[in-house]
């Protein structure tokens, strides 16, 4: 079902609680997708990166190949952060008088801590990737970040895109009063003294309004390719456990406010039936939490998982583990 699922979705998003497997089934899905003979790209937006760890090698920044047909990379969110605010230092530093350079590395210097930073450059981040992605790959699949951060990151494209609208609201009015200025000069040389090509300020706003625009369009491109149902699935991730659940159906609630649906819930390391008293009551356990699940979710389709036997490291075990999205 999961496979069938993420083999119809251009983009598939793995969230949950951490600590529940989400890397290990987003990466199994992604390696069974590109078994079938797809394109793959896996990514994490996890700043714990496990990736590296589950495939047993070094992954970075830039695609690397995992598996035929398969690559994957890591949004690092300090990277992206230093790599954002340098080209919001570099574009300011073009628009500004050399005097106000000061002020602006100061600013600057103060932003790349401030809260949201972190999740607005790994947003932008993740729009590229959807971006450039989507041309390159046949499917994407996104190992995102526990549920808290996940949840916010989801909300951020609809309120990046009108922050920025916003912006750009402003410097319209700014532009349309330029424009008076220049019609009420337009028989001296006042006009274009003020507000005229001769005036930097006004090149100014129109550089800061392109800027603005592409950043809009970016944003917007992302919250729409995320509320496409026919194109984006969100799967989330738990344990026959109490807290997983009832996170789990706190993280619907929170992804049906930004417009997402879920797809698909996978319960992940179910304990085997018929493996002794212990086991059968902690089975029963597990159940009685699945029946609280269905209560709160239902209609949404499940996956079960059973626990495997060993830990599942490098690229034998996760293909072996693959074998069970084909049953």
């Amino acid at each position: 079902m999961l496979l069938n699922l993420a083999r119809d979705r251009q983009i598939t998003l793995f969230g949950g609680k951490g600590g529940v497997g989400k890397t290990t089934v987003s990466a199994a899905a992604a390696l069974a997708l590109a078994n079938a003979g797809r394109r793959v790209l896996l990514v994490s937006t996890d700043p714990a990166h496990n990736l590296g760890h589950l495939f047993q090698r070094e992954i970075g920044p830039r695609p690397v190949r995992l598996a035929p047909g398969l690559d994957g990379l890591e949004l690092d969110p300090e990277a992206t952060v230093k790599t954002h605010m340098e080209d919001v230092s570099s574009a300011l530093h073009s628009l500004m008088p050399v005097q106000l350079h000061g002020e602006i590395d100061k600013h600057i210097g103060l932003s790349k801590d401030a809260p949201g930073m972190q999740e607005a450059a790994i947003l932008e981040k993740m729009a590229e990737v959807v971006e450039q992605g989507s041309k390159d790959y046949q499917h994407l699949i996104f190992d995102t970040a526990p549920s808290g951060h996940t949840a916010r990151l989801m909300a951020l494209p609809e309120m990046m895109t009108a922050w920025t609208e916003g912006l750009i609201q402003r410097r319209e009015r700014a532009d349309r009063f330029a424009e008076f200025v220049r019609e009420l000069g337009a028989d001296s040389s006042l006009g274009e003294n003020i507000v005229g090509e001769k005036n930097p300020a006004a090149e100014r706003e129109s550089r800061i309004r392109g800027i603005l625009n592409r950043r809009r369009l970016k944003f917007a491109h992302l919250r729409d390719a995320f509320a496409d149902a026919e194109r984006t699935s969100f799967v989330i991730v738990l344990l026959a456990e109490r807290l997983p659940v009832l996170e789990t159906i706190e993280l619907h609630e929170q992804l049906g406010k930004a417009g997402l649906a879920i797809d698909c819930l996978v319960v992940n390391k179910r304990l085997p039936a018929n493996a002794g008293e212990f086991l059968a009551e902690r089975r029963s356990q597990e159940e009685a939490h699945l029946a609280a699940l269905e209560k709160a979710l239902p209609g949404i389709p499940r996956e079960h998982l059973g626990l495997a036997a060993k830990d599942i490291a490098g690229l034998a075990a996760l293909k072996e583990f693959s074998k069970r999205f084909l049953m």
